[in-house]
């Protein structure tokens, strides 16, 4: 079936907003961003009606006739331009580079992201997204190419120094400084109602109150025998939130644990869990679901010294990234510098001052 372009983009954007952080980053982030250009379409042609821009000679097109309309369309459209011409001027840079993502990266990527699926569950999830397996695995050589080129010309280039590190606590210290206790929390959900919005690993939701008992007890039961904590809860927890990332609540004050569930938790020491804790509604009272809560770690109060490798560590990462982001922002303003880019979409929306459809 032939989508029309800037309806499979819709569809595509519809389904990056409901999936989880993991799923985005595995599977339909590289898609939003790559499908499109292939949708369009980047292959050398004449100027047309349909061409909304020009990288080096090479186009890109605005869709079929049947396209949103109005001002927000228009908009989004010239959002997802600037993406897609960004984009295509990166992979010029890869091939002078010689950063081309090989088969054999591809392949391996691949498999990393299939891991956790069953060959059926695996192929359910591309079919439910309307990709075939060439698509998607075109989409994972440009995204794989895009972190080559990333890691050469940006992230390897950012060194912060300790000296860096210690002018910033310095100037920071406050930042540092614990009014109260600390508990780093973890939790795995199972809600009495399956929420459309879920999707863990397994795509595991209870049905009813009878089910959410059933398997929040399976899953103590795995917990008692061994299994690992976080991995229970990326592949069955409930929670939208925390679920692709193992659990994980991050650390929350003691004052906001001063109830009676909370009291419980705070007895517990790092690395051990509750009991199954049953989840309702303060206001109605009407039950929602259970957890099983993991005291990941616990921080006193007071002031953390630079000596402690974890503010470094905190330091580092958090100056790492912000330099990482600026030097992306300034390559990519650079290599559009260089390059030839012509922007059909956006001299027709301005020659026709904004009522172009």
């Amino acid at each position: 079936m032939n989508i029309p372009a800037f309806r499979k983009i819709e569809v595509i954007i519809k389904l990056v907003r409901t999936a989880t952080d993991l799923e985005c980053k595995l599977i339909f982030v590289p898609v939003l961003v790559f499908s499109f250009i292939a949708i369009t379409g980047c292959g050398s042609r004449q100027q047309g009606d349909d061409v909304a821009a020009s990288v080096d000679g090479q186009n890109q097109t605005a869709g079929s006739s049947q396209q949103p309309v109005g001002e927000q369309s228009t908009s989004l459209r010239l959002s997802i331009l600037r993406e897609l011409i960004d984009n295509e001027i990166l992979m010029r840079r890869a091939e002078k580079l010689g950063l081309l993502a090989t088969d054999e990266e591809v392949e391996a990527k691949l498999n990393e992201i299939k891991s956790p699926y069953t060959k059926e569950e695996f192929d359910a999830r591309l079919k439910e997204k309307k990709l075939t397996l060439d698509d998607f695995k075109r989409d994972l050589r440009r995204s794989l190419t895009v972190d080559k080129v990333m890691n050469k010309e940006v992230s390897s280039k950012i060194n912060v120094t300790d000296q860096d590190i210690t002018d910033y606590y310095n100037a920071h210290r406050a930042e540092f400084n614990l009014i109260e206790p600390q508990y780093h929390l973890a939790r795995i959900l199972v809600t009495t109602t399956p929420n459309p919005q879920v999707h863990n690993l397994k795509n595991d939701k209870a049905r009813n109150e009878a089910d959410a008992r059933k398997k929040i007890q399976m899953l103590l039961n795995r917990l008692d025998s061994g299994d690992d904590f976080g991995t229970l809860a990326m592949n069955y927890s409930e929670d939208t939130d925390t679920a692709a990332n193992g659990g994980d609540l991050g650390f929350q004050p003691e004052s906001s644990l001063h109830t009676e569930t909370g009291s419980g938790i705070m007895k517990l020491k790092p690395g051990q869990y509750s009991a199954i804790i049953p989840v309702g509604n303060p206001a109605t009272k009407q039950l929602f679901g259970f957890q099983i809560v993991k005291l990941v770690a616990k921080e006193p109060a007071g002031q953390r010294d630079l000596a402690d490798p974890r503010v470094k560590q905190a330091i580092r990462a958090q100056m790492q990234d912000r330099r990482e982001q600026l030097l992306k922002a300034a390559y990519y303003e650079v290599l559009r510098d260089q390059a030839k880019v012509t922007n059909y979409l956006a001299q027709k929306i301005l020659e026709t001052t904004g009522t172009s459809k």
